[in-house]
């Protein structure tokens, strides 16, 4: 009996020694296992906000069902991704990867002889990596077309710089488009009949046909434009950073019709046609403040306190609710564009700034 509970005894050690050891895992094991995850596809089949951390180096991908971090992309050691844009069909997102920190301002942020200048383009649905183009130069963002056959490359040149136009798919390049000094965000109208320029260092933004891909018009703005934001009601408004104000320009006519004076440096700008409304992120106060015209000029409606150094703004398809990015407090701002009411705040990444919706 003795020595039968002396085997039992030894039997269970070793059993437990057993558990124990399975479920001890070195730091070497879980550098293995996060490998592994790297490699597998993703199942992103819900609502999304894709969020991308400049700092972190990363995307968030928030589930809009409950607000929920529910996956995050990796972007294969790029450093300082800043904007991304999605494709019109939604099943590829561009990240433009600065290698720069510009949370504290576009002007002449890109400087020759950079290294890990490249746009990434990644499936929104199983977040791999399906393209890596590797630029010369400092890309602010890159964004396809009306009809995602091109990805067009901002590419910052302090003389003369240029937007780069890909096919999709081959990822051959088609065209390249001389444009002025520094610049920073390339943008579509929202119908898609005209490209937009920003060009920092010359206070102009350069109009472009996208199939003839010539210049239409060069317009002057306020001091350092960043990008050219399109809304529904036929305009695009330019942010000029150092000049605090965002300079109304007509689609059809490729001129400034208003410039709004604004008292903060603004981060960017976006119109919800529902409510008629203009909000422009105020980077200096972290805030948005909202705008409706009256007596046909906008007029300021109030503001919304987010986080530090507002950002990117992106509204629901429904327009009921709004994401703001906040750079300074990493976190991003859930609204309720009716009550112009913060509703949620989700921790992310640090300095989050571009931002986009799938629905």
């Amino acid at each position: 009996m003795i020595k039968y509970n002396i085997c039992f005894r030894i039997l269970l050690f070793s059993c437990l020694l057993g558990v124990t050891a399975c479920n001890l895992h070195t730091e070497a094991d879980m550098d293995g296992m996060d490998e592994d995850m790297d490699g597998m596809d993703l199942n992103i089949d819900y609502p999304a906000a894709f969020v991308v951390n400049g700092e972190s180096n990363d995307v968030d991908v928030i589930n809009l069902n409950d607000h929920t971090h529910k996956d995050h992309l990796k972007l294969n050691g790029a450093t300082f991704p800043h904007h991304i844009n999605m494709s019109p069909d939604r099943t590829r997102l561009a990240v433009a990867i600065t290698s720069t920190d510009l949370s504290g301002g576009h002007d002449g942020g890109g400087m020759d002889g950079m290294s890990g200048l490249k746009v990434i383009v990644l499936n929104s649905y199983t977040g791999k990596i399906e393209k890596e183009i590797v630029l010369p130069k400092m890309p602010h963002n890159a964004a396809f077309n009306a009809d995602g056959s091109e990805l067009w490359v901002s590419q910052e040149d302090e003389h003369r710089s240029q937007v780069l136009v890909y096919n999709v798919g081959s990822w051959s390049l088609k065209n390249t488009i001389q444009v002025g000094k520094g610049l920073s965000e390339i943008t579509f109208s929202s119908d898609g009949s005209r490209a937009y320029a920003a060009n920092t260092m010359d206070a102009t933004v350069s109009v472009i046909h996208p199939e003839t891909k010539s210049i239409l018009a060069t317009i002057s703005v306020g001091k350092d434009p960043v990008g050219a934001w399109p809304a529904v009601n036929g305009y695009m408004y330019a942010d000029n950073e150092t000049d605090q104000t965002v300079s109304e320009i007509q689609v059809s006519t490729s001129t400034v019709t208003e410039t709004i004076n604004l008292g903060f440096k603004p981060g960017y700008v976006a119109y919800h046609p529902g409510q008629q409304e203009l909000w422009v992120s105020d980077a200096t106060n972290g805030k948005v403040v909202y705008y409706k015209k009256a007596n046909g000029l906008w007029a300021r409606q109030g503001a919304i306190t987010t986080g530090a150094d507002a950002h990117a703004i992106a509204f629901t398809k429904d327009g009921s609710t709004a994401f703001v990015t906040n750079q300074g407090a990493g976190t991003v701002s859930v609204i309720q564009v009716a009550s112009h009411a913060v509703t949620a705040t989700i921790q992310v990444g640090k300095k989050p700034n571009g931002l986009v919706i799938r629905q």
